[in-house]
């Protein structure tokens, strides 16, 4: 995990030298073009993105390519990589914004017609407003906070994620919005928009398990076993009795 985050902050390094011009062909760009029909090149929607490949340049190549948002930062451990991080982060045009009410700041950017991303497969802790999805045949508490965002304003959930090519290369993979039925819940609309990116991890899991620690919660009345750091907790046992069956 600690090379892998390293070779993304290096990757990020020298992206402010490359010339505009170079910036847009080099992360290949596939079913754009779709994206670009259902919501338009540049249209309002929220972009559910998750810690697949080099996610980070995923998010520089959306930049590039015109689709720029306002992204909420997870804040790291040690405060001072934070300014350095996000002002690489922000080089192609995003603007990230703290946790703290970072929720209303997403609600507010797309009222206005902008553009919100969120990475929908961060596990939280269940006392956290959050959903217990299935994951790889495993219980997982992660956000519900793009299913919040589009039953407020109606607007499409697109997800994208990035896969990685050979020679250092990565392609940003826009799959087609979300059919989200007129009365899905939170959780069914959370559970949907991770069953997209599922099968890409079932073919290939190395570019996404490097990243967490994605079952830190384990069901008391687990049936399958969990990674050895999984742990109980009661909340998350509540999570799961009120995801339908």
């Amino acid at each position: 995990m600690a090379v892998q985050f390293a070779r993304e902050t290096l990757q990020l390094q020298p992206s402010p030298h490359i010339r505009p011009a170079l910036r847009g062909p080099r992360p290949r760009s596939s079913r754009q073009s779709r994206f670009a029909r259902t919501v338009g090149p540049r249209g309002a929607c929220i972009i559910g993105a998750c810690h697949y490949g080099n996610c980070e340049w995923c998010s520089l190549a959306a930049g590039y390519a015109g689709l720029r948002a306002t992204i909420i930062a997870q804040e790291f451990k040690n405060a001072r990589l934070d300014p350095i991080l996000n002002q690489l982060r922000q080089q192609s045009g995003h603007q990230m914004v703290p946790r703290e009410r970072g929720i209303v700041r997403l609600y507010k950017t797309l009222r206005r017609g902008g553009t919100a991303a969120i990475l929908i497969d961060l596990t939280l802790h269940p006392s956290q407003p959050t959903v217990a999805i299935d994951c790889l045949g495993m219980k997982m508490p992660v956000t519900f906070a793009h299913a919040w965002l589009h039953r407020r304003t109606g607007l499409p959930i697109v997800p994208v994620h990035q896969e990685p090519l050979p020679g250092g290369r990565c392609r940003v993979v826009f799959h087609p919005k979300l059919e989200i039925p007129p009365d899905a819940t939170d959780q069914e609309i959370a559970q949907l928009c991770w069953d997209q990116f599922e099968p890409v991890v079932r073919q290939d899991p190395s570019p996404w398990l490097w990243m967490y620690k994605y079952w830190r919660f384990r069901p008391a009345n687990a049936k399958r076993s969990y990674p050895f750091y999984a742990h109980s907790a009661p909340r998350f046992d509540y999570l799961i009795q009120q995801t339908p069956s």
